[in-house]
C-alpha cells in the first residue's frame, strides 16, 4: 500500500494536468524549429535527447538526486546548498524563469495537497526553488523511490517538450508518441547516469540548446516562455 500511495502521488504530480504552467514552456525548441533545427520527428527527438543528455536534463538529474538524497537524511544545510546550486544552474534568463517559476508553482500547490516541514522550509528560502530540487524534496517526503521518482521526473520533462513539438512543427498526436518511445532508453540512461554522478561533477554542454534559448528572448512571434 505505501508502494501504491507513492506512486499515486508521482503519477499525479508529474501529469500534464498538475498546475505548474509547464505547457507555456519549450525550453528553446520554438527557436529551433523556426531555424530548421527541429522540423521533424527525428528532429525533436534529437533536440529532446541532446536535453537529457548534455543539456539540463543531465544537470537536473544530478541536482534532483542530491537533493531527495539531503531530504530523506533531513540535512538541511546540504538541501539549502543544493537549491541555491539548483538555483544558479541555469545558462539563459528563460531557462531560470522555466525552472525557478515551475518549482515555485510546484512548491505551492504540493504544499496545500501533500504538506510536510520539508516543504514548508523549501518555501522559506529568499529564492523561488527549481523544479527538479521540488519535487525531488516531495518525493523524498512522501517515499517514492530515487529511481523511480527520477525517472518519473525526466520523463515528465522529455514529454513536455515533445508536446510543445507536436504545437510547434507541428507533429500529428501519433508521431508524438513515436518520438516519446524512441527516448525511452535515453531517458532511462539519463537516470542510470544522474544516481551515479557525485554532486561536485554536475555539468552541462549543450551550446546550441542554450543559443536557441537565448535567441528566443528576442524572437519575433512566440507561443512560448522559453
Amino acid at each position: 500500500m505505501a508502494d501504491d500511495a507513492a506512486l499515486y502521488r508521482l503519477l499525479t504530480w508529474l501529469s500534464p494536468a498538475y498546475p505548474v504552467g509547464a505547457y507555456a514552456y519549450s525550453h528553446g525548441l520554438e527557436d529551433a524549429v523556426e531555424r530548421g533545427i527541429a522540423c521533424d520527428g527525428r528532429g525533436v527527438c534529437r533536440y529532446v535527447a541532446a536535453v537529457l543528455q548534455s543539456g539540463a536534463g543531465r544537470s537536473d538529474g544530478v541536482l534532483f538526486a542530491a537533493a531527495y538524497r539531503a531530504a530523506a537524511a533531513d540535512a538541511a544545510d546540504d538541501l539549502a546548498a543544493v537549491a541555491e546550486l539548483a538555483a544558479a544552474w541555469r545558462a539563459t534568463a528563460e531557462i531560470a524563469l522555466e525552472a525557478g517559476a515551475q518549482g515555485q508553482a510546484f512548491l505551492s500547490v504540493t504544499r496545500r495537497a501533500w504538506s510536510h516541514p520539508m516543504l514548508d522550509a523549501l518555501a522559506r528560502l529568499p529564492y523561488p526553488p527549481s523544479l527538479p530540487v521540488v519535487v525531488a524534496v516531495a518525493a523524498a517526503a512522501h517515499d517514492a523511490s530515487l529511481p523511480q521518482a527520477l525517472l518519473a521526473y525526466l520523463h515528465a520533462f522529455a514529454a513536455n517538450l515533445v508536446s510543445a513539438a507536436v504545437r510547434l512543427v507541428p507533429l500529428g498526436q501519433g508521431e508524438g508518441q513515436q518520438v516519446i518511445a524512441a527516448l525511452e532508453d535515453t531517458v532511462r540512461a539519463a537516470r542510470d547516469l544522474a544516481l551515479t554522478t557525485p554532486l561536485d561533477e554536475v555539468g552541462a554542454a549543450a551550446g546550441v540548446i542554450e543559443l536557441c534559448s537565448m535567441r528566443h528572448e528576442t524572437q519575433y512571434t512566440r507561443l512560448f516562455r522559453s
